[in-house]
């Protein structure tokens, strides 16, 4: 069984930092892309970032993108999302996914899903 486990999150201010991880287990990790969504209460899941199998392309949402930086470690099966300058409208729950494409900024093409992690940043 596929599973992925967001871990990392926390409250914390804005303008500060925080790392998110993303344990995967029951798959060949480095044969998926991966990435990272987040809900708030009361919006739609929307994407925040992506990076490819080997790691050697990103995607970023326009709304995170200088402040997030997403990275791999293949070997740890590991996901990362780095997350700078933090704003309050970044308060979600961040989820990691996996899925069979190569990358994509599309949730419907993620099949497996963590159970997500929240991050709250307050002002």
């Amino acid at each position: 069984q596929v599973q992925l486990v967001e871990s990392g999150g926390g409250l914390v201010q804005a303008g500060g930092s925080l790392r998110l991880s993303c344990a995967a287990s029951g798959l060949k990790f480095s044969s998926y892309g991966m990435g990272w969504f987040r809900q708030a209460p009361g919006k739609e899941r929307e994407f925040v970032a992506a990076v490819s199998r080997s790691g050697s392309s990103t995607y970023y949402a326009d709304s995170v993108k200088g402040r997030f930086t997403i990275s791999r470690d293949n070997a740890k099966n590991t996901v990362y999302l780095q997350m700078n300058n933090l704003k309050p409208d970044d308060t979600a729950v961040y989820y990691c996914a996996a899925t069979g494409m190569i990358i994509s900024v599309k949730h419907q093409n993620y099949n497996s899903w963590g159970q997500g992690t929240q991050v709250t940043v307050s002002s």
